[in-house]
């Protein structure tokens, strides 16, 4: 094992280092462009190969020489498809947003069905993207893990980070799920529509049951212990309709 000497990494294109006086790179074609390294066209074809396959594919050069080409792929996460799919019928819009080439986003989207793709987006570039979305006019919510993600969920209306991810994005985000399944994604949103929509219940019963109480009390129409009772009575109805909130989770479990 030959000692590295010189070492510098540049964030969305790769690494370059300076071992046994000989110059090597590992990194894309940015960085292969960058220090002059010319990628011929059959090389060109083969990355694209790798890509359209799910790929990530990385040139190496030794020298400003071209040397060859490592590809590896992502594992894409157990309920992915799932988290995808369950969130549409939520209505939700998803986004992929990667640092991926083009050809490599498309393939793995594909795989999970979703629709439309940012890609090659460096890590600094996150948080000017989600700005982007927001300046539609729509509720954007970022989902990550990375400590890159941090300044795009900190961006985000919600940012909502994965309970394996780093402690930076688990600071950041506004709200991080327990487990590490982006299936609960989902889940979380489907429960705080659930509850939005049982605190407007709650406070419209409480509006009308107070409108229609007061005015009969104030008459001294109301007998003080039925008053009293009535009272209870629409606490325990209120805490009632809160605690069906438990049967709608399991539900979503289920």
């Amino acid at each position: 094992m030959v000692e590295a000497g010189e070492f510098s990494a540049t964030p969305g294109s790769g690494v370059r280092v300076v071992t046994d006086g000989s110059v090597v790179l590992l990194g894309n074609r940015r960085l292969m462009f960058s220090e002059h390294v010319v990628v011929a066209a059959e090389v060109e074809a083969r990355l694209e190969s790798f890509e359209r396959d799910g790929k990530t594919a990385m040139l190496v050069a030794v020298d400003g020489r071209l040397a060859g080409i490592i590809a590896v792929a992502d594992t894409i996460k157990d309920g992915a498809a799932e988290a995808v799919s369950a969130l549409r019928k939520e209505r939700v819009q998803v986004v992929m947003l990667t640092g991926d080439n083009e050809h490599t986003a498309q393939a793995i989207a594909r795989q999970v069905g979703i629709d439309r793709v940012i890609a090659n987006v460096l890590p600094n570039e996150k948080a000017g993207e989600i700005q982007r979305l927001r300046d539609t006019g729509e509720i954007v919510a970022m989902v990550g893990d990375g400590v890159n993600d941090a300044p795009a969920l900190a961006t985000a209306h919600i940012g909502i980070a994965l309970g394996s991810g780093s402690d930076v994005a688990k600071e950041t985000g506004g709200l991080v799920l327990i487990r590490d399944d982006v299936r609960d994604v989902a889940v979380a949103i489907r429960l705080s529509r659930a509850t939005m929509h049982k605190i407007r219940q709650n406070l419209f019963w409480a509006f009308v049951y107070n409108a229609a109480a007061i005015p009969i009390a104030a008459a001294g129409l109301l007998n003080p212990i039925i008053a009293a009772a009535a009272m209870a009575l629409s606490s325990l109805s209120v805490i009632a309709n809160s605690a069906m909130l438990r049967r709608l989770r399991m539900e979503i479990r289920a």
